[in-house]
Order: C-alpha cells, then structure tokens, then sequence
C-alpha cells in the first residue's frame, strides 16, 4: 500500500511517499481503506520531532496522522460493532500510532462510529480529533451549563470552530476570539459577539465562566482578566504550566491543560450531532494524498479556517 513515511524529523518535504506492506491486523481491530484524513496541528509539531514523535520513532516506520474516514474491508476476530463494508470514521490511537497517512489504517473497533449517511467522507474526516478535543473539553471536563459565558479562542480554527457550535447547542453565551476576516464565518457559527482580535482587546469584556485556549502560556494572564472567581481555564496546548497554575489558584480560577484521547463513543455522540446538523465541519481546502507537504505547508500558516482534508481517491 501507499503511505507518507516521516524519513527524519523537520520540514514537510520529510513527508515521503513509499509502498509498505499494508497493516497486520490484531483481534480487536478493523482495517480501514482510507477515503478521507485530516491534518491537524499537532502533526505539524510531531513531524518537527516534538508532540508525538518521541514515542512514534521506537515504532518504525513512523507514519503521522490519527484523523480518519473510511471503508472497512476487513475485521478482526474479536470485532462485533463493525462488519465489513461498514463506512466508519474516527481518530485512531491518540495519543500514540495512528499511522493514518496510509492507504489503509488498522483502528481499534473502540476508537471509531459509523460515519453519518447526510456527510461526506471529507466531512468525516475533519471532525475527529478537532471536533473530539472540544466535546470532551466542553462536555466531560468543563461540564459547560445553559447560560454560561464561554470565551472561544481561535475560534474560526479547527477546536475552535467545533467548539462555538457545541458550546451553542449545550445554550451557552458564545465570545469568539478571531480576525475581522473571519466575522461572518463566526456569526454563522452562531456566536453570540465576535472579538477581532486584529482591532480590540478582550480584557474589557464582562466576566466569563470558561476560556478555551489554543495559544499558550503567554495569553494566559490575559484571560485571568475576564475570569470570574471559580471559572475554568482550559488549555489544550499546554498553557497551564506550573507558574499558570499557580496564578490561577492564587486568583481561585481552576486552571488545567488537556489532551484529546480516542473514544468511539464520544465519536457516537459527535456522528449523532452530524447526521441531525446541529454539528457541521468546514473543510477549507483539500489536498492530494500526494501533495500532503503542502497541507502542512497550510496549518503552518496559523491561518486556516475550519480543516484541512486530504482526499484519498
């Protein structure tokens, strides 16, 4: 099968088509002939040899991605959820080895959901990792109510753009943080006021429940502005640090970082929200298997709208 190999780590021409042997599968998985992948930030970090790529590299060869839509053409002994045929989707073994950048994907049965029939596979594609990072940030681990304030960054991004539409459907009061470029996209969204954050500052807003952040440590003390006593922060790239951690107990703010992990049944959920249309992805570009460097190319720009869709066929 064809697959993009990482040869070392560093810039996107690293990323190497090559003919391998396709997956060996174990009991509990299903083998994916891929449709449709994603491409997110922390495979930009990964393949620079940060993020993943530690424990990717005692694994060779090291294949990125972790985004995937589907058919399955075949299945372990053990699986009971999937048959063959079946058009699944999901984001496989994150974090660890997704090796998603293939032809075919070997996926835990655990890890996926049968893909909704109203969306394509492009579609699919781009709501794993990002559209999971926001439904267990916002449902399991900030447990966002009716009626709360929720402070989006990034919010015409990838998490971000999920983020706001989820917020929304729980009934929150959605603030989304993005350029002036983005205004219309946003209040498609259904956010409630947009910050652009090319001609404003947020620091004047009235108090918020919760700050999503997509940024880092250094915006931090920026949110702990607008953060009202016992309101939650939470970074999903490490901007809670021990120094952070420390000001926001200080301030009785509840400060953490979170990192995504695969579960097909909040993918269920997810794929429940999609078929309905409660939940959309916007797929901004889409790319060939073969000019998977550019893609990267693109979310290296910090400017991409929605996701980033590489097309199998």
């Amino acid at each position: 099968m064809k697959a993009i190999i990482l040869t070392e780590p560093g810039e996107p021409d690293n990323l190497q088509l090559q003919e391998i042997e396709k997956p060996t599968l174990k009991p509990n998985e299903v083998l994916i002939k891929t449709k449709a992948l994603s491409i997110n930030p922390v495979d930009i970090k990964t393949r620079k040899g940060k993020a993943q790529y530690g424990q990717l590299r005692t694994e060779p060869p090291v294949i990125l991605g972790w985004d995937v839509s589907g058919e399955v053409v075949e299945v372990g002994k053990e699986v009971s959820k999937f048959k063959v045929g079946d058009a699944v989707f999901g984001m496989v073994n994150f974090p660890g080895h997704g090796k998603a950048y293939a032809e075919y994907v070997a996926a835990p049965e655990i890890h996926l959901a049968l893909k909704p029939e109203s969306i394509s596979h492009q579609e699919a594609a781009a709501a794993t990792l990002a559209a999971l990072t926001a439904w267990q940030v916002l449902v399991h681990q900030a447990k966002i109510k009716p009626g709360q304030r929720v402070f989006i960054q990034a919010a015409a991004g990838g998490v971000g753009h999920f983020a706001v539409q989820i917020a929304k459907h729980i009934g929150a009061y959605v603030i989304g943080v993005a350029s002036g470029a983005n205004a219309d996209f946003l209040k498609d969204l259904g956010v409630n006021q947009h910050i652009d954050y090319t001609q404003e500052q947020f620091e004047e807003l009235p108090v918020v429940d919760f700050v999503l952040d997509s940024l880092g440590a250094d915006m931090v003390p920026r949110y702990f502005k607008i953060l009202k006593n016992d309101a939650q922060l939470i970074s999903i790239v490490g901007g809670v640090n021990e120094e952070m951690k420390k000001r926001a107990d200080a301030l009785h703010i509840k400060g953490a970082n979170y990192l995504v992990h695969s579960s097909g049944d909040d993918m269920q959920k997810l794929a429940e929200l999609l078929q309905a249309g409660i939940l959309k992805a916007h797929v901004s570009q889409e790319f060939s298997f073969d000019k998977i460097a550019d893609a990267h190319r693109q979310i290296e720009t910090g400017k991409t709208r929605g996701k980033v869709v590489i097309n199998m066929d």
